[in-house]
Order: C-alpha cells, then structure tokens, then sequence
C-alpha cells in the first residue's frame, strides 16, 4: 500500500553506502545497545515526540531484527533464570498468531506458551503480551490477567496515526516497535524496543548478540533516512503531503470501500470502533486497523475455507485462538489487489 508514496519521494530517501562503510561489528562501543546506530536512535526519538505515540525519554532503545527478535529478546530478558519450571505467556485471544510459534519454538526451558490470557489462573509470575492496537482485531487493548506477579510486554506495531487516533504517548516498561508496520519497509527487517529498565535493556542487547551478533548497519540507516524524511514532511510547511495523511486517506478509503463490500453481501460483519480524537492529526475519527477482523455469519462454520473457495485468501481465527467463523484479511496489499478483493466479497451471495 505504501509503495506509491515512495515511489512518488523519489531519491529523498535513496541511501548510498561506499563499500568501505560500516564494515564493522561495533556502531558505538559506549553506548548499552552497541550495535544501534546512532542516527537512527536519533530519528527513532525525533519521530515518537513529532507523532506523540510513546514517552522516549528515560528510556534505552534496543534495535532488533524487526520485533519478532525483540520479542524473542524480551522474553530472554524478563525470564527468571532460578524457576523450576518455564514461565508461563500469555495474551488475550484473539492474539497475533505468531506469538504460540515463537515462543514455543525452541523449547525453551525459560518460558512456554500457556495461551488465552482471559482463562489464565496459574499462580506465580507470567508474562503477558499486550498488543495495542490488536493484531488481528484492531481494538485498544490492556492487561487482562489479575495477578500481582505479572510482567508485561506491550506490542504497538500499531499505534501510528493512519491505523488509529493518538490519544496519548505510551507510557509502558517495555515498548516494541517495527519499521514494517510504521514506515511498510517490511524488508528492512527492522524494529526497535523503548526499554524502561536497564537491567533488561542489557539482557535483551546481550540476546541479540548472541543470536545474530547485532542487527544490520546497511538497513538501520535506510530506515534512519526513511523516519528522518517522515518527521521533515510532518513538521515542514507540507504537511498535506506528508506519510501519515497519505496513509491515513487511503486507509479512510479502503475501510469505507470494506464496509460497503460487507453490507453489499450480507454474509459477513466487520467491528465497529469508537471515534477518538486524535491529537497528532487533529481529527476525530474511528480506527482503521491493518487488518480487517471478518466474522461470517449464518450457517458458514470454517471462515478462512469458504473465502478461499471464493478465490480470497485469508487467516482463520484457529491460529489467533478463537473459533474459525472469523477470518483476518490485510488492509495493506497494492490498489489493484484490494480493489479486486473487495469488488469479490460484495459478491458473495452463498
């Protein structure tokens, strides 16, 4: 979806590397994360306080190979090493898909996956995952689990002004963040955690060393220089064009384009979310998620194989842990796929 922005940006964010630069392991050997660079730190911070969607200051910044390693690293970090028994993880379905597979995908003995947050009763310490807004349902979410030993992880992928109103900047421990979803440099593989503790910020830093011996140069300063261009085009005398109006039309677009798709047919039904106002756009207006979080109603019990019947490709709602009425479809894919994926749902009769 963000590919014709780009393009249209042209050389503005073209990046040029002579092949003597950055051929080292260390960006800066004083710095807890040695391995971040130090403009891309800088334009991580400049581009939270221009947006208001995160408090960066008292805070360490870990750079990962997108936030699926930094999730790997949290969970290394916040792991009590003396338990006799891995940590429980939870989070409150339905939850992004990947997080059973990572978690439990080396066999940890430090942490493994114990699933719906909402029916966790286990006593003892646990971590719990918070995505806000949710992949794949789009609602704000909090902490659900009512335990006093509870560590927590908040994942805002999300919290950026074209999928939903910035009411406030976070203000959490820990704090993943993607280039992917922000930016849609997605092959960038770049993420980035805001890390209140320092003890943590040093277990994950330690993680990713071991695990890939620091995260790439080459892409930290594309995406310095791609942040670096969002924050210009927000703050300067053009904000009209800027990244996350652009983002925001389209997705405004393609939302109305859904709804209208979903009514047409009949079959299904979309969430409805409460309008905000938003304080980096100064606008009221409802989330519009990434994702849309399809049910289909009636007698269709396996969602994502009568899609797929249809010649729709989708996620059903077994891999997010909850019943396979519902289906996650992206809101993300170029014009011309979108338009003829809702052009096909609006004519779904049976």
């Amino acid at each position: 979806m963000y590919e014709s922005y780009w393009q249209k940006k042209g050389d503005e964010t073209t990046v040029v590397i002579p092949g003597w630069q950055f051929m080292s392991y260390f960006s800066d050997a004083t710095r807890l994360c040695w391995f971040l660079e130090p403009e891309f730190a800088k334009q991580i911070v400049r581009l939270h306080n221009v947006v208001g969607n995160a408090v960066t200051e008292n805070r360490h910044i870990v750079v990962g190979t997108g936030s699926t390693q930094l999730f790997q690293a949290a969970l290394y970090a916040l792991s009590p090493c003396a338990e006799a028994e891995p940590i429980s993880v939870v989070s409150a379905a339905p939850y992004y898909s990947s997080y059973p597979l990572i978690t439990d995908c080396l066999k940890s003995r430090l942490y493994k996956w114990a699933g719906d947050a909402r029916s966790f009763s286990k006593n003892g310490p646990y971590i719990e995952l918070v995505t806000s807004p949710n992949n794949p349902d789009g609602f704000a979410r909090r902490s659900v689990v009512n335990g006093s030993e509870g560590i927590l992880i908040h994942d805002l992928a999300y919290y950026w002004p074209q999928y939903t109103p910035i009411s406030s900047p976070a203000n959490y421990d820990l704090m993943l963040f993607t280039v992917s979803k922000s930016t849609g440099h997605a092959g960038m593989r770049i993420g980035w955690a805001l890390v209140k503790d320092e003890d943590v910020a040093r277990k994950m830093t330690k993680y990713i060393e071991i695990n890939t011996i620091g995260v790439s140069k080459d892409s930290q300063v594309r995406a310095a220089k791609v942040l670096k261009v969002i924050s210009d085009n927000s703050e300067g005398p053009n904000e009209g064009d800027s990244f996350f109006e652009f983002s925001y039309r389209v997705m405004a677009k393609r939302w109305k384009q859904l709804r209208e798709a979903v009514q047409q047919s009949g079959l299904f039904s979309v969430s409805d979310f409460p309008p905000q106002l938003c304080m980096f756009l100064n606008r009221v207006f409802e989330p519009q998620p990434a994702f849309a979080w399809i049910k289909c109603e009636g007698d269709i019990e396996d969602c994502e194989s009568f899609l797929r019947g249809k010649k729709i490709l989708t996620r059903g709602g077994k891999h997010f842990g909850v019943n396979p009425k519902y289906v996650r479809i992206s809101m993300l894919d170029r014009d011309k796929n979108y338009e003829t994926f809702v052009r096909r749902l609006s004519t779904i009769r049976s």
